[in-house]
């Protein structure tokens, strides 16, 4: 299901072509997140014009509304949302360390959710134990060898989504990639918490494959997670054992360290260990989307990379920039920019620079609360980053990924535009 194109002289850079059920993915790629069955404030039709090819839609909101039965019968989700295009589906694994947690640099900074324990972090029960946390609505109530418990947010009732049932509803949504249903394993835990929870995740892969090779959707491929947190030894473990485990391409997740610096370090450990154990098979890194990350991911031999980030920041009216010193951002709310009569970016062709729609005018919509701006930042982000990635991906074909990542990252715009805008 995967092709490699080239590969750069100089790092472990790589493009390639995923083949999947609906289309082919030109690799490397940002995934947009479409978490509920829509990129948020835009259509299908708006993110295929910027030149996307794949979206991630998320198993556990979905299962809880509005259910994988009701999108099996409008006939998957790609009916549903009338997207043509391949689509993966995370398993869920993430969202039950967020009840508990909230976001990684929540977690990280020691801000989880009010009532949630930090997971394992005063527990002692065994792999096949069980780690219980406070019950807050839409909480986890307990990590199981069976798989999780837990209060929907939606209306408060207890459910379970375990391995098997993760599985499942991905086949109901009819997802090009399923990813297996995982731990997201806490930063704040001990080495024995990180290693009993990577021996689960682990036990539940197998659960995942079994599930599938039985019951799953034709067509659909199946992603394992590498994890083992910021230890050297069990990262290096999980890629083996994943690997080995005959899944059609590998995911880095977890909690990946608490700075960039160990999230790189982190990530080229996982990489490197891939490329031994599987070289020719696709690696995707689950939640990274900072500018910077995304060029350091590329050239460790990352394809495919999903985050939530420019879209996110698209609706809160920041804007996605070639300035490195202001992290490649600017906040279109801030007064400063009343009376800027200049674009977002000068020569960007997106809907909101291509017309001409000043930094002013922006601003004067965010601040009237005008769904309209936050459409036009969002479209102008995934603009941005499209034209990064296939900067990036036509840097490496030519050999010359070096000098186009430096300029990048010294502040050059993105030249490409993939997109039909």
């Amino acid at each position: 299901m995967f092709t490699i194109r080239a590969r750069s002289s100089s790092s472990a850079a790589r493009s390639g072509t995923l083949h999947l059920a609906h289309g082919e993915v030109r690799t490397p790629a940002f995934v947009p997140l479409a978490t509920k069955g829509a990129v948020k404030t835009l259509e299908p039709r708006d993110v295929a014009a910027l030149g996307y090819e794949l979206i991630l839609a998320n198993t556990f909101h979905l299962f809880l509304a509005p259910g994988p039965e009701l999108v099996e019968r409008f006939g998957g989700l790609h009916e549903f949302m009338r997207w043509s295009g391949p689509i993966i589906t995370d398993s869920g694994g993430f969202q039950v360390f967020s009840m508990g947690h909230g976001g990684v640099a929540d977690e990280i900074k020691g801000r989880g959710r009010r009532g949630a324990s930090r997971a394992g972090a005063d527990l002692a029960a065994g792999g096949g134990g069980s780690e219980r946390a406070a019950e807050p609505s839409g909480a986890i109530l307990a990590i199981e060898e069976q798989g999780v418990r837990f209060r929907s947010y939606v209306d408060g009732v207890e459910r379970f989504l375990g391995p098997e049932t993760s599985m499942a509803v991905q086949a109901a949504l009819g997802s090009d990639i399923a990813l297996v249903f995982d731990e997201c394993t806490p930063f704040h835990v001990s080495r024995d918490y990180t290693a009993r929870s990577m021996e689960r995740t682990h036990r539940w892969l197998e659960r995942c494959l079994r599930w599938h090779a039985d019951n799953g959707l034709p067509g659909q491929a199946v992603y394992g997670i590498v994890q083992g947190g910021v230890e050297r030894d069990l990262r290096e473990e999980s890629a083996a054992t994943v690997a080995a485990g005959g899944c059609d391409g590998m995911a880095i997740g977890g909690s990946l360290g608490q700075d960039k610096a160990q999230m790189h370090e982190v990530v080229s450990w996982c990489a490197a260990d891939l490329e031994r154990a599987a070289p020719d098979r696709p690696r995707h890194l689950l939640g990274i989307g900072d500018v910077d990350d995304l060029i350091a991911g590329v050239e460790l031999g990352i394809d495919t990379f999903d985050c939530a980030l420019p879209t996110r920041l698209g609706r809160h009216g920041v804007a996605l920039v070639p300035d490195p010193e202001s992290r490649w951002r600017v906040d279109l709310v801030k007064a400063q920019w009343r009376e800027s009569a200049e674009p977002i970016q000068p020569g960007c062709p997106c809907p909101a620079c291509g017309p001409g729609f000043s930094r002013g005018y922006l601003h004067y919509l965010l601040r009237a609360g005008e769904l309209t701006a936050l459409r036009l930042v969002t479209l102008h982000n995934l603009t941005f980053i499209g034209a990064l990635m296939s900067d990036l991906r036509d840097a490496i074909e030519r050999d010359e990924l070096p000098a186009v990542a430096a300029g990048l990252r010294k502040g050059d715009a993105p030249r490409s535009h993939a997109g039909r805008y």
